[in-house]
């Protein structure tokens, strides 16, 4: 889905949001109260001056507007792979993003992401995969790298990864095996106004994602691994 078409679907024909290069910035009233709308188009890739814009545009709310809800529109291509943003230490760039955004957490700002597109590697640990909670249009595309990748890092066979991937959820591609898993905890479908406006007023404030992976049987050892850590903490 494109951007503007979403975003009309949300907020109305007259929202005010604006694209500068890839980079998706703006203010709204939803429900009567102002929203920070933040986010990324045309399949960015994630570099230094990207990260580092949405990492302002979170700080910034987070001095001038205490409280204030945020929602993340997710459409990216995960990391950029340039010599120049490796030079320029993207991975603290991209840590700082990640970073800003759990500041705004713990500050008592509802964070929503929100995966219309693409979301993928790095790109989504940074901003959706950091929120309060992570949704996602059904037609989304959402994965860490495909499956002829993976059985170059892993050594096993492309055979053997697709035929994990159809009973286990870590192995597989698509947005559903992340709903499985608790990374994406539910599909907005319908009148998206009106799913904004549940998660707005429902998303949970802790991390229940382990819980969720275990409850659907996605992840089903993250959640007894975290508690035991605790436990024995």
């Amino acid at each position: 889905m494109q951007w503007n078409s979403l975003v009309t679907q949300l907020f109305g024909s007259f929202h005010g949001l604006r694209a500068d290069g890839d980079f998706l910035q703006g203010e709204v009233i939803f429900e009567r109260e102002p929203l920070t709308v933040i986010g990324t188009t045309n399949h960015a890739p994630i570099g230094v001056r990207l990260a580092l814009a949405q990492a302002r545009a979170v700080l910034d709310t987070v001095r001038q507007h205490p409280g204030r809800p945020i929602l993340l529109l997710i459409d990216t291509q995960g990391q950029q792979l340039r010599r120049r943003d490796e030079l320029l230490g993207i991975n603290r760039a991209m840590a700082h993003l990640g970073a800003s955004i759990d500041l705004a957490r713990r500050r008592g700002h509802r964070v929503i992401g929100l995966v219309y597109d693409q979301a993928l590697s790095g790109g989504f640990i940074t901003s959706g995969l950091i929120a309060d909670a992570c949704y996602a249009l059904p037609e989304a595309e959402i994965r860490v790298m495909r499956i002829p990748a993976m059985a170059r890092v892993t050594k096993l066979p492309e055979d053997r990864l697709t035929e994990l991937s159809k009973s286990n959820p870590v192995f597989a591609p698509g947005v559903q095996n992340y709903v499985a898993m608790g990374g994406v905890r539910a599909l907005w479908t319908g009148d998206l106004q009106t799913r904004l406006r549940d998660a707005l007023a429902h998303t949970p404030t802790e991390d229940r994602r382990a819980r969720d992976g275990a409850e659907r049987g996605g992840r089903r050892l993250a959640a007894a691994v975290v508690q035991r850590v605790l436990d024995a903490a």
